[in-house]
């Protein structure tokens, strides 16, 4: 198969292009590297540096690569920086993905897979339950705000020109090689600080010096094997949640890490942070119906742990 990822120097993309070569899948990367880094696209994959706000770059990717299928991992992926600058994120995540689409449809490509939000999209997520896909969006972010307009979209290309997408709805990924400063990551925020004893922060939840907001974390392993399984159609549903249904705290986090990094960091409390929902949970029940049970967290951050550990001085 011929698969084109965008945002493929990314955590994300960088994985799925590392795996889509090693099942022997030819693979090419769209990236600006903005936040990306060119040393996670694999050897084995061709590279086109091109922002996805650029159309007639992007057409000319298209027209030379000729992908059948399309992982869109590009994106604005900070809630902190939408609230900050809207227009950037509009821009980037509801033209460039249009663009995207517009491409898919113009080179006929068999089958879209999207890189929603799970973790942003259905706002606050009441004590004692999950989200499922039966919950409505209650997007409460610019960030969440632009997926599900993505979301939409891919309805309405999907209606209006036979374009074949599966939506990923991911909880809070993390994972080795997640860039701190790209995409915000907080399993990399703080092994990062604590591998070196700086202090780490959890930001409030309601109040300074609750244990911070309730999040659902999936392992970046997981986030590839559904995207995988999307492509190859093993994933009969238009859209899927991709987490773990296991709720932890920021402390919670904080604490585990410390502990597996034998870590003298101090836990500092902030306040609450712009656009952060306090509680997200995902229903992954139909996720592990066709994929299997995710990485736990204990293991996820073990690993984790261990490749911050071997790459610090790197």
């Amino acid at each position: 198969m011929r698969l084109l990822i965008t945002g493929g120097a990314g955590f994300i993309g960088g994985h799925i292009a590392e795996q889509a070569v090693e099942l022997g899948w030819t693979v090419a990367v769209v990236d600006d590297l903005s936040g990306g880094r060119r040393e996670n696209v694999p050897a084995a994959a061709r590279f086109f540096q091109c922002d996805i706000r650029n159309l007639a770059g992007l057409q000319q990717v298209f027209a030379e690569f000729r992908p059948e299928l399309v992982s869109h991992q590009a994106a604005q992926a900070s809630v902190s920086v939408s609230v900050r600058e809207p227009i950037r994120d509009a821009e980037i995540n509801i033209l460039g993905s249009i663009n995207v689409m517009q491409c898919c449809v113009q080179h006929g490509v068999q089958h879209l897979v999207f890189a929603s939000t799970g973790g942003a999209i259905y706002g606050e997520v009441p004590e004692g339950t999950r989200a499922s896909l039966a919950t409505t969006p209650v997007p409460q972010s610019p960030y969440a705000c632009s997926k599900f307009a993505v979301e939409k979209y891919l309805e309405s290309f999907r209606r209006e020109h036979g374009l074949k997408s599966t939506v990923l709805r991911y909880a809070n990924v993390y994972g080795p090689r997640q860039d701190p400063h790209g995409e915000a990551g907080v399993v990399a925020i703080f092994c990062n600080r604590m591998l070196v004893g700086e202090p780490v922060s959890v930001f409030a939840r309601r109040t300074e010096g609750d244990p911070g907001c309730v999040r659902d974390y999936v392992f970046i392993s997981d986030v590839v094997k559904a995207n995988l399984a999307a492509m190859q159609g093993r994933i009969p549903d238009s859209m899927l949640n991709v987490g773990t249904g296991v709720e932890t705290t920021t402390l919670q986090l904080a604490e585990q890490l410390k502990q597996i990094l034998q870590s003298s960091s101090d836990v500092r409390f902030g306040g609450i942070r712009p656009g952060d929902v306090e509680r997200s949970l995902l229903d992954a029940t139909r996720m592990q119906e066709l994929l299997g049970a995710p990485v736990s967290v204990a293991e996820g951050l073990q690993q984790t742990a261990r490749w911050f550990r071997a790459h610090r001085n790197r």
